[in-house]
């Protein structure tokens, strides 16, 4: 298998990675800014934001790059990482008893090919009470994910359904990297 390198400090890529059978990958951050042009659709935002961390990360030929970027979004409005425990409140609360959407872009580059792709999963929260929802920030797990939950762990008792990959709202869509990745010769059952 060619050299991988996964650009992203996530420790939920790093995870599905290794869920998926890649075991043997370097990790590797990119310094970039996560700015986008304001005319973008969400699918079009992630794609613009993961292929810029890509081409900021200096790469050797031979290396097969993945960046990803995720965000939340509820009613087009971007729900990013809560700054602190009030602004997670307001995050949760604003989704409890709605749907929203959770896009991620993933780039693939080797050399010069570059494959950039979007996924998108709809999201359903059931109703919380405020009760639930501070009990839910007490545990930490908001704190450093996009729209203040995660999918993978407590935060899954406020998911009443998902139409789409779930692994996407964890932040990497595996079935469409590893469609990507046969672009490149690496088929993950072999």
């Amino acid at each position: 298998m060619a050299k991988i390198v996964l650009a992203s400090g996530s420790p939920r890529r790093r995870e599905l990675l290794e869920r998926i059978g890649i075991r043997d990958f370097q990790v590797r951050v990119p310094q970039t800014d996560e700015d986008y042009p304001p005319e973008l659709t969400p699918e079009e935002i992630v794609s613009y934001i993961s292929r810029k961390k890509s081409l900021a990360l200096a790469s050797a030929p031979e290396e097969i790059v993945i960046t990803a970027d995720t965000m939340v979004f509820l009613d087009r409005q971007r729900l990013g990482k809560p700054a602190d425990e009030a602004q997670a409140l307001a995050m949760l609360t604003a989704l409890a008893g709605r749907q929203h959407t959770v896009c991620t872009g993933v780039t693939v580059r080797q050399g010069e090919k570059i494959l950039t792709r979007a996924a998108q999963t709809k999201v359903w929260f059931r109703t919380a009470s405020q009760q639930e929802l501070l009990s839910y920030i007490r545990t930490g797990e908001p704190m450093d994910k996009a729209g203040a939950y995660g999918v993978q762990g407590q935060g899954a008792l406020l998911v009443e359904r998902l139409d789409g990959d779930f692994f996407n709202v964890m932040g990497l869509p595996v079935l469409l990297l590893s469609r990507m990745l046969e672009s490149f010769g690496i088929n993950l059952f072999s």
